[in-house]
């Protein structure tokens, strides 16, 4: 390992590389900031110049660059607009947002870009350490384990209804789980409710579906409620700085979820989204009662946590992509065809045949993690000062950035159709106090969760490899756990404060 970490430490020093890590991260920072242009579809873009550099350790490096900057770069039109472009930063918006509403923007983007910088450093370092033996444990997960994660990721579902509002958080879980099945299913390539459209063959795009339930919702606001508009329209830039005690609070949140989010990265198929909810939902869970109260509506530890947890999820998931060949989430799937394009061949051997390319990627994360803050702490001010744009520019510059996100996602026009009737749909329930989150939540684990416990039927012909495999029962257990606990901490506080009430 000594011996890998000096070679990877004088590839990624190299001017060459050094100036692919700046590149990357900066082209990532700058997509990820623009609703709808993912890192998936820059990378594939940048695949073909990859390829021209001729070096793979530098090629890797820039692809893994603009990775992880996109992902960095994606909380800013999270917490500004209340647009996420990325999935893996639509819980950054939950109390980023409200933040910037607030008057805080300066302090929800520094809180970002410091719990970010932790999250992928500490993941950096975790892989380093953690690499060759996660690979293994990497394997012992199959089908009916990421079906019962994906259960684990949907009973946390509580953790985005507010007081009183778990019933509608499920009724919207479950309505995205509706809308997760349409196109073709996993079990037939047949279509499946697409009431004949050619466009819904291939279901419901996770762009639009955002864009309507966040950034169109949020524009249609500033329009039919003008005291909204008016908050935050202040030209000033205030409180960019964290005060000592927030600091000692976000601490704790960030050493969580820099190894939660790890871990959960390197689950070949979980990826960021489900790291970043699942590190909101355990940090909401585990707060005090007053707060968790203030979750959703600017709590510094709900930004700090899936902020923390996205970033070390990213650096997670190429331990299964440099160790085995698997991609953990779609992103490093486009990284394994570049990989395999460049005439390497990533897995077990990888880090004994070629070490310079391994141990260079996983340094130059650290080396990425450290630019992205240097350039972005600085820029915190001008960035900021988006709030200071009037509301009558700001809106139609929120429209124009959904709409061309939406349409770009698929390069259809249908697409804007389905974006204003979701969008209307969208600020309809908004009104009548229904959770928006845990629909988007329910659409992006249902595919995966459909897929796998499809996969799982067919393997052991029924429900039985619930029993069959220990993990997956355990996995199935901490599921009901998240459900009943809050339950039951909600009714005991009820409880008491009828017994208060009664002793008055």
């Amino acid at each position: 390992m000594i011996e890998g970490l000096l070679i990877g430490l004088s590839a990624a020093f190299s001017i060459q590389n050094l100036l692919m890590v700046i590149a990357g991260c900066l082209i990532g920072t700058f997509i990820g900031m623009l609703p709808g242009l993912g890192p998936m579809s820059i990378i594939a873009i940048m695949i073909p110049v990859a390829i021209t550099i001729g070096d793979p350790s530098a090629a890797i490096i820039l692809l893994a660059g603009v990775y992880y900057g996109a992902i960095f770069g994606g909380s800013t039109s999270s917490i500004l607009l209340n647009a996420p472009g990325v999935a893996g930063t639509v819980a950054s918006s939950f109390d980023g947002y409200p933040m910037a509403r607030k008057g805080q923007a300066g302090k929800a983007l520094t809180i970002a870009a410091i719990a970010s910088f932790a999250g992928g450093s500490i993941g950096a370092l975790l892989l380093m350490i953690f690499a060759p033996m996660l690979s293994t444990v990497a394997l012992l997960f199959h089908s009916a384990e990421y079906f019962a994660l994906m259960v684990v990721g949907l009973s946390a579902i509580a953790a985005f209804a507010g007081t009183g509002n778990v019933g509608k958080a499920i009724l919207m879980t479950l309505l995205g789980l509706v809308m997760a099945t349409v196109g073709e299913g996993a079990l037939f390539n047949m279509p499946r409710f697409t009431m004949g459209l050619m466009d819904l063959q291939s279901g419901f795009s996770f762009i639009t579906l955002a864009m309507a339930m966040f950034a169109l919702p949020e524009a249609l606001f500033l329009v039919l409620n003008p005291k909204r508009s008016a908050q935050g329209a202040s030209g000033k830039i205030e409180n960019l700085r964290i005060t000592r005690e927030e600091g000692r609070k976000i601490a704790p949140v960030i050493g969580r979820q820099s190894i939660q989010g790890f871990f959960i990265g390197v689950l070949p198929g979980a990826g960021a989204t489900i790291a970043s909810f699942l590190g909101y939902a355990v940090e909401r869970n585990i707060a005090t009662k007053e707060e968790q109260e203030e979750f959703g509506k600017g709590a510094i530890k709900g930004l700090a946590a899936p902020e923390t947890a996205n970033n070390a999820a990213c650096t997670g998931s190429f331990v299964p992509l440099l160790t085995l060949g698997i991609p953990g989430s779609g992103t490093t799937a486009i990284l394994l065809g570049a990989l395999i394009a460049l005439n390497v061949t990533p897995g077990p051997r990888l880090m004994i045949d070629e070490p310079q390319i391994f141990w260079a990627v996983i340094i130059s994360m650290y080396i990425g993690n450290l630019v992205l803050l240097i350039l972005n702490l600085p820029l915190i001010p001008y960035i900021a000062k988006v709030l200071a744009i009037p509301r009558n520019y700001l809106i139609p510059f929120i429209l124009f950035f959904t709409l061309m996100g939406s349409y770009i996602g698929q390069n259809n026009a249908t697409e804007l159709l389905i974006l204003v009737g979701m969008g209307i749909c969208a600020t309809v329930l908004k009104f009548a106090d229904y959770p928006l989150a845990p629909l988007l939540i329910g659409f992006i684990l249902g595919g995966m969760l459909e897929d796998n416990f499809s996969r799982s039927m067919q393997l052991y012909d029924g429900i039985g490899f619930i029993f069959d495999r220990p993990m997956t029962l355990g996995l199935l257990v901490i599921a009901v756990l998240l459900v009943v606990i809050p339950s039951f901490r909600a009714r005991r506080a009820k409880a008491r404060q009828e017994g208060v009430a009664e002793g008055d």
